[in-house]
């Protein structure tokens, strides 16, 4: 077998020492702190993504639940009216066949006078067609109603899917953010952050004051998902809330907020206003000074935070 050369020899001895006990040592080493965090954030984003969204299908869910009972409380009366109107139309059916009451053959066979006869005749055609015509008002209406609820119940289903298919990509995040809450208390001795300390609030009047008040009243309770108070909140939950103490409704979700807020600027911030971030993905109420109080993700409280915390994406003032 011919001689490895010397310098070949060495080479190869070194990358074999560096194949034990490299890897070695990288397969044994744990994520730093920082790189943990940066997991964590991202696993959170992208929670924080699918509960806005899980939130808006629950929204548009309660919307399309109300219409649909909405129309039946509408309908009710009107298929008690086709009920009676059918009912009374078998029990004048019923008793011209038995021969009572007032039928067509019974007046051509009674004693009454020409003119009576006519006159009869008519107010039997007139209440017969007067019935049918009625009848039909309630048919084509009970029509109208049946293929209304079917596009109802058809959207309710959907709607009850889509909720359901965002619960099941919730529960895999949410597995694989309690991984790393683990992780993250096994490098910092705990899985969560520390609790802030309460903030006296500033002296604001209106409803932008009321809304104001209730946010920093919130710094300290839980981030906790598709929440809306009154022990933890989500970024929506908690932006709907502050603002529905001011009597202001706003659904539970982002970007449906984005849509019914008067868009702004940045120099027209005022304390009340929303500030939305990661393209409609988070939202928090601005409180003034440069600051926003928002409930920021899993493990975490609602806090003061800066305005530019993250890129802004947009502005809105609530109306």
């Amino acid at each position: 077998m011919p001689a490895v050369p010397r310098l070949l020899r060495a080479v190869l001895l070194g990358a074999t020492a560096l194949a034990v006990l490299a890897p070695a040592a990288a397969a044994n080493a744990d994520p730093s702190p920082t790189e943990l965090q940066q997991q964590i954030d991202q696993s959170s984003s992208a929670l924080e993504k699918i509960v806005e969204q899980y939130n808006g299908v629950g929204e548009k869910l309660k919307a399309t639940q109300a219409s649909a009972d909405d129309l039946a409380t509408k309908m009710a009366p009107l298929q008690s009216q086709v009920d009676a109107a059918y009912a009374n139309v078998g029990k004048i059916a019923n008793q011209a066949y038995k021969g009572g009451g007032t039928s067509t053959m019974a007046l051509l066979l009674s004693d009454a006078t020409p003119n009576s006869l006519l006159s009869q005749l008519s107010s039997l055609n007139e209440i017969a067609s007067a019935q049918q015509r009625q009848i039909q008002g309630y048919t084509q209406a009970k029509s109208q109603y049946d293929g209304e609820k079917k596009k109802l119940d058809g959207l309710l289903n959907q709607q009850r899917a889509d909720q359901k298919n965002l619960a099941d990509q919730k529960a895999k995040i949410e597995g694989d953010l309690a991984n790393l809450m683990a992780m993250r208390k096994k490098a910092y001795g705990t899985a969560t952050a520390a609790k802030p300390a309460a903030v006296a609030a500033p002296n604001i009047a209106g409803n932008a004051g009321t809304a104001v008040r209730f946010a920093y009243g919130a710094i300290g309770k839980p981030y906790v998902y598709a929440a809306s108070g009154p022990n933890g909140y989500d970024c929506s939950g908690l932006t709907a809330a502050a603002w529905e103490s001011a009597g202001k409704s706003m659904p539970h979700n982002a970007a449906m907020q984005w849509d019914v807020v008067a868009h702004i600027t940045a120099s027209q911030l005022q304390p009340g206003d929303l500030v939305f971030y990661s393209g409609l993905g988070h939202v928090a109420i601005y409180v003034g000074g440069g600051q926003v109080i928002h409930a920021p993700q899993p493990g975490e409280y609602v806090k003061l935070a800066s305005v530019n915390m993250m890129s802004p994406y947009g502005y809105g003032r609530v109306r």
